[in-house]
């Protein structure tokens, strides 16, 4: 009876936590259109990281990183592409970029701190029914776009994009050319599906060096955008002056490089002569455009990479612009170079070197992962890499004396062996393996302590003793202190957690545990009202877990 009793009250609190929650609700439409925006969001950023996999009970969708999932059959983590707004199906199953097998952390020494992309800011505000009617009655669209063609081999990021969303992605061009303020869009387009078209367009079109990274829009209840605003940094008030400026120091390099013969000359001339004209400068006006590169003389990442592009687009040579992660939020380049892909980083060969030329993304796997719409693009698989010298002994021939014989001296436990060992004198009988390896006697380690395996692990799983919480407790002291540092908007966090802690963590988020011991106090501490979060799980191996904490507060 008392058990009965117990399922009728936990039932009847259950209706009543969901009717008080449609009240809410109802009473605040703006709110539920906020939740609905930010976890549509998340889980759209979730299918752009390649990453990130695992998921809390019923808050996050997919992700159990088990084979057969979203991951390959030998372990690594797949790309979780799932449905982009706006990206066409089609395009998506030709997607063929892998993404490392663990996220890069911190950059080399050597590089350290040359990031500086900024991603893409939206600031979306939804309008009552009486503004929704004022703009439609005064709405226009500018320029539409209609007549415009793009190449899908120059500008892929249009070419992934769904029909309706092209019309869209043409109409922001043409409007970015004529430096109108705002316009309805020429089709339905959510707010998700815009942030996703202005992307495109602008990863797309380096030589639109007075758009800004951000746009605004305002959109009705159901989601859909009325009007969008795009914005322009300083070089549209004189905007002709600044384009003869740009385009001629541009014309300078990309003059001398026509005259090289093969594309890979080509390519390599403009990127050095770039790495000469351009100082690294986190302080640099503009620094997200290609005009601060290219005029300025003064970039962060971004405009090295926007530079770079624009300039072999110029010599006809396809080249993309690549967002992704590096320890921060990066950008370098994809370059088509003899019909094969490849990574291209100038701001990081800015020191000087060549050590980020022409890469696959296997070598570029230990540093660089792709995030965003760059992991659409077309996967850089060729270890050959143009332009680039072979190490000594790594030649393609056999290496060998005049008499046909290759010898080698063979370090401990290696093979030496001379080419007459492998030609058969009697070719009517087997050829007989005479091995001449010399085994040395190996003197067995001892058992390793606690402490020497848990570096042992750590260093496997590239993190340090001060990064990892050990504790429930040191988890929720830290969220609190991130959380604060945070403040409102949209923002993210992270810690690592050893997986033992894992199945405690989990358990707290299906309870709700975490919101009283570390949100809730620090909602009151900074007068936050509304709080979402999405919690994303990396593997790191070596038996530790990376917590990425997405978040939205206001």
């Amino acid at each position: 009876m008392k058990v009965l009793r117990g399922i009728f009250f936990f039932v009847m609190g259950l209706i009543m936590a969901a009717c008080a929650g449609v009240l809410i609700c109802a009473l605040n439409p703006s709110l539920t259109a906020m939740l609905a925006r930010r976890i549509e969001g998340m889980y759209q950023s979730q299918a752009a990281e390649p990453a990130l996999s695992g998921g809390i009970g019923g808050l996050l969708p997919g992700g159990s990183g088990q084979e057969g999932d979203a991951g390959s059959g030998d372990g690594r983590q797949g790309i979780l592409v799932g449905n982009q707004p706006g990206i066409d199906a089609g395009w998506l199953e030709r997607v063929d970029y892998e993404p490392p097998e663990s996220q890069p952390v911190e950059p080399p020494d050597s590089v350290s701190g040359r990031m500086g992309y900024e991603p893409v800011q939206e600031e979306a505000r939804q309008i009552g029914e009486e503004e929704a009617e004022d703009l439609s009655d005064g709405a226009v669209s500018g320029e539409t776009g209609s007549g415009l063609a793009f190449d899908e081999e120059e500008y892929p990021y249009y070419a992934m994009l769904e029909p309706d969303m092209q019309q869209i992605y043409g109409q922001i061009y043409a409007n970015a050319l004529e430096l109108s303020p705002a316009f309805a869009p020429v089709t339905t387009v959510s707010v998700s599906q815009l942030k996703t078209v202005f992307e495109a367009v602008y990863n797309d079109h380096p030589e639109l060096f007075w758009l800004e990274t951000g746009y605004s829009c305002k959109y009705l209840r159901s989601g859909s955008c009325v009007e969008v605003a795009l914005k322009y940094n300083r070089t549209a008030d004189a905007l002709e002056e600044a384009r003869q400026a740009f385009e001629g120091a541009a014309g300078t390099i990309v003059s001398q490089a026509q005259g090289l013969g093969s594309d890979v000359e080509k390519e390599r001339y403009v990127h050095d002569a770039l790495m000469q004209l351009v100082e690294y400068d986190m302080s640099a006006p503009m620094n997200q455009s290609a005009y601060s590169a290219l005029v300025g003389g003064r970039s962060v990442c971004a405009g090295y990479a926007r530079a770079f592009q624009y300039m072999m687009q110029l010599l006809d040579i396809p080249c993309y612009y690549c967002t992704g992660f590096a320890g921060e939020d990066h950008a370098w380049n994809i370059v088509k170079i003899d019909g094969a892909f490849y990574n291209v980083d100038v701001t990081w060969d800015d020191t000087p070197t060549h050590d980020y030329f022409n890469k696959s993304d296997r070598e570029f796997g230990t540093t660089h992962v792709r995030t965003g719409l760059s992991v659409y693009l077309p996967a850089c698989v060729d270890s050959a890499s143009p332009g680039t010298a072979a190490a000594p002994g790594q030649g393609s021939g056999s290496g060998g004396s005049g008499d046909g014989a290759a010898t080698g001296t063979a370090g401990p436990g290696e093979v030496s062996l001379d080419l007459s060992d492998l030609i058969n004198p009697n070719p009517v009988e087997p050829l007989t393996w005479h091995s001449k390896v010399s085994v040395e006697p190996v003197e067995e380690n001892p058992e390793p302590t606690a402490e020497q395996l848990r570096q042992e692990n750590m260093n496997k799983a590239g993190i340090t003793e001060e990064q990892v919480r050990d504790t429930m407790q040191e988890y929720y002291e830290d969220c609190q202190r991130l959380l604060r540092e945070a403040g409102a908007g949209d923002r993210q966090f992270v810690n690592v957690i050893p997986e033992s802690l894992w199945s405690s963590v989990e358990r707290a988020y299906s309870s709700g545990d975490y919101w009283k011991q570390y949100v809730e106090p620090i909602m009151e501490e900074l007068g936050i009202e509304n709080f979402v979060i999405q919690l994303q799980v990396e593997d790191l191996g070596g038996g530790y877990y990376r917590l990425c904490h997405n978040i939205y507060t206001d």
